[in-house]
Order: C-alpha cells, then structure tokens, then sequence
C-alpha cells in the first residue's frame, strides 16, 4: 500500500485502491502519480512522485 497524506483528515494515511496516473508537468514532461481513497473519510487523496 501506499502512504499519503489526507487533507480533510491532516493525517499520513494508506491510500485504498492506489494506483499510479500520469500527470502533465512543466515543461511538457510526464509526472507520476498515485492516487487513491482514505479509509477514514472516503476523500480522493493524491501522492505525486518523480518524473517518468
């Protein structure tokens, strides 16, 4: 699992169902990104990684 950190909770959470999306960065470069659910709350929580 994958840790992120919930904003409406402000607390580092496991994301449910993560999985890795890819975002548009600047300077047209491909940014990774996981994505998921807070087990708590049910709000969308993002994680954003390193460059493709």
């Amino acid at each position: 699992m994958t840790e992120g950190y919930c904003v409406k909770c402000k607390a580092k959470r496991e994301m449910v169902g993560a999985k890795e999306v890819s975002m548009k960065g600047k300077g047209g470069a491909k940014r990774r990104a996981m994505t998921g659910t807070c087990p708590k709350c049910s709000t969308k929580m993002f994680r954003i990684m390193g460059k493709a």
